[in-house]
């Protein structure tokens, strides 16, 4: 029976740790220089204050993606990079290159201000969310081992796609991930269903609310009502539907192909399905309201208080905590509960968030050349999510969004005004909105989840895709399905 193995450290051998040490040196090496040219040095005379980067500054974050997707696939970094640490020494080396790039060709006010829109208005808020989602869900022990049918793994994913809106994507996957994978652990034949559950609960069943997917969430704060993304039905139920249906028939085959021991361990070794833990459904709404109750600066809903800025993060991790300390230590030992997806997520992401600023600020500036091009809403579909897949889903969404807003200045048919007194059309809204949540399914890093859901597939002793691997999957099925929501609804 495969089960989610605890953290094994591994000796490292001489290779690796010259790498590590090579890396660490190398790391120290760049925040030393960046920290004594940006005290030292004046604005470089190839830039206005203003002015847009260079593409040359894409390059870390281009080689950051490399990385993920070739490390683990060649065998004299593929042991190295099993350990979080060396995930975070190289997000580190990459994002402080990124940071020694904005020194150079401006100066250190504008690395502080990268940093402050980085990581304090971004990383933190982004990985805190994430955090207090997946240390709650933990809590939340699903058990049980039912005959892993293909009918009985569709009602998994189906159920999860539809809770995904109203507990967040990062959520519903804690919550069933595990207990999917118990239920298929004589299966051999299990990867197909973990890429399903990407698809489906991670990614697209997010979309009916502002909590269900962080894109969406940026949207409503920036003047969305918060029913409006109910709108989006329709693409929903199409997407949930036939993602279903073609799973069904995968597993199908897939049920097919296993042995007869396989099969017969399976329908002997049956426990029903039991929950433990439920108190901790109600810090997971308390996190749902925060995310949507408490905003900075605003008073809060029913008292005459401001919130000061990480107020709603603090409350999350306050959530979280309890969570810790009132569940039985025994329940999340029997959840296989650990750290190391959601450390894998953090050490990997503080990197893609720096690095991801240069490609970020290059499309705010080219706004009004994207403005009049992308005058159509399947233009804003395709261009929001194949950028979505790489550059994660909620700062994309919020760039066009801010383009699709920057071209509406007035009262019209078709015009929707947002709850701040702005307009944008709606089509474009929605085109948008389903770009970022739909194709954030594409890859790995195009949202949150999609990673721990690996990470605790693997640990689980699922041997996942790679990331080019994973992709191929994704552009085979998906992107079929996103050209019919192209031509159907956009």
């Amino acid at each position: 029976m495969n089960q989610e193995a605890p953290l094994a450290a591994h000796p490292a051998t001489p290779r690796t740790r010259l790498f590590q040490q090579s890396a660490l040196v190398l790391g120290a090496a760049a925040l030393g220089w960046l920290i004594y040219h940006s005290f030292t040095s004046q604005p470089h005379a190839a830039h206005e204050p203003h002015a847009p980067p260079s593409m040359w500054a894409v390059i870390p974050f281009v080689a950051l993606l490399l990385c993920i997707a070739v490390f683990p696939l060649v065998s004299a970094t593929a042991h190295w990079w099993e350990h979080n640490q060396s995930k975070l020494i190289l997000a580190g080396i990459l994002g402080a290159t990124t940071l020694a790039y904005y020194a150079f060709a401006y100066d250190h006010h504008k690395v502080v201000t990268v940093l402050e829109h980085a990581v304090l208005a971004e990383y933190l808020p982004f990985i805190i969310l994430l955090f207090a989602l997946y240390v709650i869900s933990g809590g939340i022990c699903l058990k049980g081992d039912l005959p892993a049918h293909p009918a009985t793994n569709a009602a998994f994913l189906g159920i999860g796609a539809v809770i995904a809106s109203f507990v967040g994507t990062t959520g519903a996957s804690m919550l069933l991930i595990r207990p999917l994978l118990q239920t298929n652990s004589e299966r051999r034949h299990v990867k197909h269903t973990v890429i399903f559950f990407i698809f489906l609960v991670s990614n697209v069943g997010g979309c009916l609310l502002p909590i269900g997917d962080p894109p969406l969430f940026l949207g409503y704060l920036k003047g969305v009502p918060f029913l409006w993304t109910l709108h989006l039905w329709k693409e929903w139920a199409a997407m949930y539907a036939v993602l279903l249906v073609i799973y069904y028939i995968w597993d199908c085959f897939a049920y097919a192909q296993e042995t007869p021991p396989a099969i017969l361990r399976d329908e002997a070794e049956r426990v029903p399905l039991s929950l433990r833990g439920t108190f901790n459904l109600l810090f997971l709404l308390g996190v749902v309201l925060c995310a949507g109750l408490i905003k900075p600066g605003e008073v809060l809903p029913g008292t005459q208080y401001v919130a000061f800025p990480f107020l709603r993060e603090l409350v999350m991790l306050a959530l979280a905590g309890l969570s810790v300390l009132l569940t039985p230590r025994a329940t999340r030992i029997d959840n296989q509960f650990n750290y190391h997806a959601i450390l894998e997520v953090a050490a990997l992401f503080i990197g893609i968030f720096i690095c991801m600023q240069a490609p970020l600020e290059i499309l705010r500036a080219s706004g009004d050349q994207i403005g009049r091009v992308m005058d159509e809403p399947w233009k804003f579909f395709w261009v929001t999510g194949a950028l979505s897949s790489f550059l994660d889903n909620a700062p994309t969404y919020l760039v066009f969004f801010q383009i699709a807003n920057s071209m509406t200045h007035e009262a019209g048919p078709g015009i929707f005004q947002l709850l701040d007194g702005n307009y944008i059309r709606q089509d474009l809204l929605v085109a948008i909105s389903l770009g970022a949540v739909f194709m954030g399914a594409n890859t790995y890093i195009g949202n949150g989840p999609n990673f721990m859901v690996k990470s605790i597939a693997e640990k689980s002793g699922v041997k996942m895709p790679s990331f080019f691997g994973y992709m191929a999957y994704s552009i085979g099925i998906l992107i079929p399905l996103f050209l019919a929501v192209t031509v159907v609804f956009l």
